[in-house]
């Protein structure tokens, strides 16, 4: 491996990985060399992926963290720090989304899905943003969506928080930069996760979306491997306010002009 790619002596904190594209993003970066600091809102539910990425050589830590709750983050920073004494990259992955017509959305729909997937996007960056800036080094991942770009019927809450994400990056890109801080957002196009299962269960709607997709196939975990080891590393370190589409190529329109 070319060392600019390696993350060895690297400490990375990955939210929401008790299950899916989180801990994709875990086992990437535990192959590439980092140690994980992993959370979820009840730590027992990381116990499994734990031993797994020990089995891979790479120490493992897991942490409590509800990103709704600011009590919650406020210990997460020095707990995730003590761990193994320092943080290197964070990936801000803990999202939710629900799915109505815009019409049927409520205060509680709108305030959980913008509160995990853009307030606590923030808040856990700010937590460690002081170490990393004290070490004049860091990588942030925050994770976005192809909604960051394009919107969508039936999901203008998501649309809404991953679109701030995106604006999000770019702000503390030009905050944190001075200090050695990188802040990137990687957003995957349509990948089947726990959160919309349910479509992949509609075989018509499968071919659809495939049919908007240059690439011709929705995405698998395994495809955003290599984006998150380089954002990641020493390979992206004049990238910042960045976001990377991994999207099988359906931003490129997804309308045929021809017949």
């Amino acid at each position: 491996m070319n060392d600019d790619f390696s993350l060895s002596g690297k400490v990375a904190v990955v939210t929401g990985a008790s299950r899916g594209l989180g801990q994709e993003f875990g086992r990437a970066l535990a192959r590439a060399g980092a140690d994980l600091i992993v959370t979820s809102r009840d730590a027992a539910d990381l116990a499994s992926f734990c031993e797994e990425i020990a089995a891979l050589g790479r120490r493992t830590h897991p942490l409590a963290l509800d990103v709704r709750s600011q009590e919650s983050i406020a210990g997460f920073g020095p707990a995730a720090i003590e761990a193994f004494g320092q943080v290197d990259i964070l990936v801000n992955n803990a999202g939710c989304n629900v799915r109505k017509p815009a019409v049927e959305v409520t205060w509680d729909d709108w305030n959980l899905v913008l509160e995990t997937n853009l307030r606590g996007t923030f808040f856990v960056s700010q937590a460690l943003a002081p170490h990393m800036i004290g070490r004049r080094y860091g990588r942030v991942i925050n994770i976005g969506s192809v909604t960051s770009v394009f919107g969508y019927a039936g999901l203008t809450p998501y649309c809404a928080s991953r679109g701030g994400v995106k604006q999000l990056t770019m702000s503390l890109a030009d905050d944190w930069g001075p200090h050695g801080v990188t802040v990137n957002c990687l957003a995957p196009g349509w990948f089947k996760t726990q959160q919309n299962r349910v479509l992949y269960e509609n075989e018509a709607w499968v071919e659809y979306l495939k049919e908007r997709i240059p690439l011709k196939r929705p995405g698998q975990p395994g495809d955003l491997a290599g984006a998150i080891v380089f954002l990641a590393s020493d390979a992206s370190r004049y990238m910042t306010g960045q976001t990377m589409l991994i999207d099988g190529g359906i931003t490129t329109g997804s309308t045929k002009a021809t017949v």
